[in-house]
C-alpha cells in the first residue's frame, strides 16, 4: 500500500514538474524577447534623434575641410604684409582656429573619420611649412604662388579626406 501511494505521488508530481519547467522556459523566453524588443525600439528612437546631429557633424567637418583647402584658404586669408613668416603663421593660425571651432564634432563621427580629418589638417599645415622654406620662397605673395602651383599638380589633403567622409556617410544610409 505504501508503494502504491508513493507511485501515485510520483505519477502526479512528474507532470506537474514538467508543466512547471515548460511554463518557466516559455516565461523566460517571452521576457527575453520583450527585453530585446524594448531595446530595439529604444535604439531605433535614439538613432532617429541622433541622425540629424550626426549629419550636421559631417556637414561641419566637410565645411572645415573645404575652408582649409589651400586654394580656398589662400583666397580667404590674404597677407597683411610681405613678411613670409607672418603670413605662414597667419595661415596656420587660421587652420588651427577652424579646427578648434569644430572639435566637438568628433563625438558624432567614427574614430577613423576623425583620424582622417586630423591627418588632412596636419598635411595641410605641413604643405604650408614646406612651401615656406627659404629655398622656395622669400615673400608672402611668392608663398601663395608656390602653394597654388603645388595644388595644381596634386590633390589637396582635404579632397582625400572628403572622399573618405562621403563613403562613411553613404554607409549610414
Amino acid at each position: 500500500m505504501d508503494v502504491t501511494r508513493i507511485l501515485d505521488l510520483f505519477l502526479y508530481t512528474i507532470p506537474a514538474l514538467l508543466t512547471g519547467m515548460i511554463a518557466y522556459y516559455f516565461f523566460k523566453e517571452h521576457t527575453k524577447n520583450e527585453d530585446g524588443r524594448r531595446r530595439f525600439l529604444l535604439k531605433k528612437d535614439l538613432q532617429v534623434n541622433a541622425l540629424p546631429s550626426r549629419l550636421q557633424a559631417y556637414e561641419r567637418i566637410a565645411l572645415f575641410l573645404e575652408r582649409i583647402k589651400p586654394s580656398k584658404l589662400l583666397v580667404r586669408v590674404t597677407p597683411n604684409s610681405e613678411d613670409l613668416d607672418t603670413y605662414e603663421a597667419l595661415l596656420i593660425q587660421n587652420i588651427e582656429q577652424e579646427f578648434e571651432h569644430n572639435l566637438s564634432q568628433q563625438i558624432y563621427v567614427s574614430e577613423q573619420c576623425w583620424s582622417v580629418v586630423i591627418a588632412a589638417k596636419n598635411a595641410t599645415i605641413q604643405l604650408i611649412r614646406r612651401a615656406a622654406l627659404p629655398d622656395k620662397t622669400d615673400s608672402a605673395n611668392r608663398l601663395r604662388e608656390v602653394i597654388l602651383t603645388e595644388m595644381m599638380e596634386r590633390k589637396s589633403p582635404s579632397d582625400s579626406a572628403l572622399s573618405i567622409i562621403k563613403e562613411e556617410i553613404s554607409s549610414i544610409w
